[in-house]
């Protein structure tokens, strides 16, 4: 029997804040090449895991599996795993790359180099490394739950266009068709966990799920408010400039209206800026001259607030925004 669990794609957060600041920088602005390759390599790293995803997803495994995608169990130190097959006789953790160009796994320093068409050379952490802390932490995370379990992890290919020139010398490697076999391959040494047991387990697992929540743009890369373009953006015609007027906001360019326009505009904010916004914040980056209509909106997002009258500021929560659920 198999169970596939899939958690929602976290990561679409992200992808949404760097969209944003993209839409509200200037065309001149030196910062938007490296937005705009972040953007295209997490869209390739999703685009890989959904690829892992669809593979096993359409073979039938002859023992019972329950299979996770982007899990981030709560722990000491944060991590997350692209890919967790649990059985009742051993964890395998998937650390999933789709990254183009000639391909080398090198051990010192740790390190993964990519060779372009071009003949240009970029460097990224090396998937070894990050598979073996993942390896090391839910290890330890089962130990907590007085589990023990044999953990076992490869890296895989999303795609075998991708050429690797220097395999690592002692981690597996895999393209996505070859999993469901390395599964089947691993030894099942004695019933490690009973039916209730694996049940048990693969609820805790769900449970200590924690959201991704990235920092905002401006904290990450360094930039000022000054250099973002204010106004509620028309999902429509995509422009910023839409006008507020009763229970909805109606754009002036394409005469479109939407009565969420706001709450789009203040999870861009929420991704882009910071946590908290004050009502002269809100008014300065929604277009919204009246102090009264602010505060409603403000209030009606059913954020908490702290301080009095003009020092009130408040504190924006990710569950108050209902667009990505």
């Amino acid at each position: 029997m198999i169970d596939i669990i899939i958690k929602n794609r976290d990561f679409s957060l992200k992808l949404a804040g760097l969209a944003a600041a993209r839409h509200r920088l200037s065309a001149e602005h030196p910062i938007l090449p490296v937005l705009a390759a972040k953007q295209a390599a997490m869209e390739a790293g999703i685009g890989g895991e959904d690829r892992v995803a669809e593979v096993l997803s359409q073979f039938s495994f002859p023992f019972d599996i329950h299979i996770f995608h982007d899990l981030s169990p709560s722990a000491d130190e944060k991590f997350q795993t692209d890919t967790h097959c649990l059985t009742p006789w051993y964890g395998l953790v998937l650390e999933v790359k789709n990254i183009s160009g000639i391909l080398e796994f090198n051990e010192n320093p740790p390190q993964l180099i990519s060779t372009k068409e071009d003949g240009c050379q970029y460097g990224y952490e090396s998937p070894v490394s990050q598979l073996q802390r993942n390896c090391e932490f839910l290890r330890e995370w089962f130990l907590h739950r007085g589990i023990q379990l044999p953990i076992y992890g490869a890296v895989v290919l999303a795609y075998p266009k991708q050429i690797v020139k220097t395999a690592p010398p002692r981690t597996k490697l895999l393209f996505p068709n070859m999993i469901p076999t390395y599964l089947k391959s691993i030894p099942q040494q004695g019933q490690q966990l009973t039916p209730e047991t694996f049940n048990w387990l693969s609820a805790e697992l769900l449970k200590s799920h924690q959201r991704y929540l990235p920092k905002p743009i401006c904290e990450t890369y360094k930039l000022r408010w000054s250099d973002f373009r204010t106004g509620v953006g028309c999902i429509t015609c995509g422009r910023l400039g839409m006008i507020k007027q009763p229970r909805t906001w109606v754009c002036p360019f394409c005469q479109a209206t939407d009565p969420l326009a706001h709450q789009r505009a203040l999870l861009e904010w929420y991704l882009i800026f910071k946590r908290t916004i004050t009502n002269r914040e809100c008014r300065e980056f929604l277009h919204v001259n009246d102090i009264h209509i602010a505060k409603r909106i403000l209030q009606n997002m059913s954020f908490k607030s702290e301080g009095d009258y003009r020092y009130r500021k408040y504190i924006m929560n990710i569950k108050n925004f209902n667009l990505f659920d």
